[in-house]
């Protein structure tokens, strides 16, 4: 088996460092001859253009690919477009994996293959959060950790021709969100089956949460709104209906929670100051989430309106 690993990745250099010196160490097994890292650079500003062009002895195993800011998805396509692999492993470039991180994919995606005597499968890894830059492989698996996701970039390995005959990513998904999830759906109509892999793991690491971190947040939240409602276009069906939240249910639900928005993110401000300030951070960031999930709910209700969705 011959791996490319696809990583996209836009102003993230300081944890791409650590998620390709995980790449370099990993542990290979008989099951894979070779594996190769396809690192394609979204437009980024931060210099990492430039380290990894004059430090490629430092990661041999990885190739550079350039592109304007063009978002996930497209940098996704670029990067399966250059692989030289037959099996295709996407990660994010704030992912730290573990040495047998590649092994496990491997033995699960050739043990599914060899049980149904086809390659209309992938497999799923662990994805643990973790807000330890110095350290993030020594987060535990926590609850909230689990995903229902069916189909997420965040840790997954394919073969390529089963993922290039879905089509790939689709690139009118530009800004954040559901891109993976919207080609995951076309997996699950061909037939293509989720195979758990727990042992293949991955530390996602983002900061931990503070109240400067709210514009952004809100901002993603709208973006997700108008990317789900194109996912919906595209799968008009009650299931993604459910997971976009676009269903008087959801509306209800977080217009309730939040006595029809009197609980804002500008009003329960302090409370979560004062949470992140005595070291309760995660709690203030799962409180946060509930007047943004109304925002979110909102605008795929006032997107829908102006298209003329019901």
């Amino acid at each position: 088996m011959f791996i490319s690993v696809v990583i996209p990745t836009y102003n993230r250099f300081p944890i791409l460092k650590k998620c390709l010196y995980a790449l370099e160490k990993q542990q290979l097994s008989s099951r894979i001859d070779r594996y190769e890292v396809i690192v394609v650079d979204d437009g980024s500003t931060d210099g990492t253009k430039e380290y990894l062009s004059k430090n490629k002895d430092e990661f041999p195993h990885v190739e550079l690919i350039l592109q304007n800011h063009l978002g996930a998805g497209a940098a996704r396509n670029n990067g399966v477009s250059r692989a030289n692999g037959d099996v295709i492993v996407f990660i994010d470039s704030d992912l730290v994996v573990t040495e047998s991180f590649l092994n496990y994919h491997a033995k699960f995606l050739i043990d599914s293959w060899k049980t149904s005597n086809n390659k209309l499968c992938f497999t799923y890894g662990s994805v643990i959060n973790t807000a330890n830059f110095e350290n993030p492989t020594i987060e535990p698996y926590k609850f909230s950790d689990i995903s229902w996701a069916y189909f997420a970039t965040g840790n997954v390995a394919i073969d390529k021709n089963v993922l290039k005959a879905s089509g790939l990513f689709d690139p009118e998904f530009r800004l954040y969100g559901w891109e993976d999830l919207e080609l995951g759906e076309r997996l699950r109509l061909m037939g293509v089956k989720l195979i758990k892999c727990p042992k293949a793991k991955g530390y996602h690491w983002h900061p931990a949460f503070s109240t400067e971190q709210i514009p952004h947040l809100i901002r993603v939240e709208k973006e997700r709104a108008k990317m789900g409602l194109t996912f919906f276009l595209k799968h008009p069906s009650l299931r993604v209906r459910l997971m976009i939240q676009f269903t008087f249910v959801h509306r209800i639900l977080w217009e309730i929670l939040t006595i029809f928005g009197i609980i804002n993110t500008s009003r329960i401000k302090p409370v979560l100051d004062l949470l992140v300030k005595n070291g309760y951070a995660s709690i203030a960031n799962e409180i946060l989430r509930i007047p943004l999930n109304l925002i979110c709910v909102r605008e795929i209700f006032k997107e829908a309106a102006k298209k003329g969705i019901h």
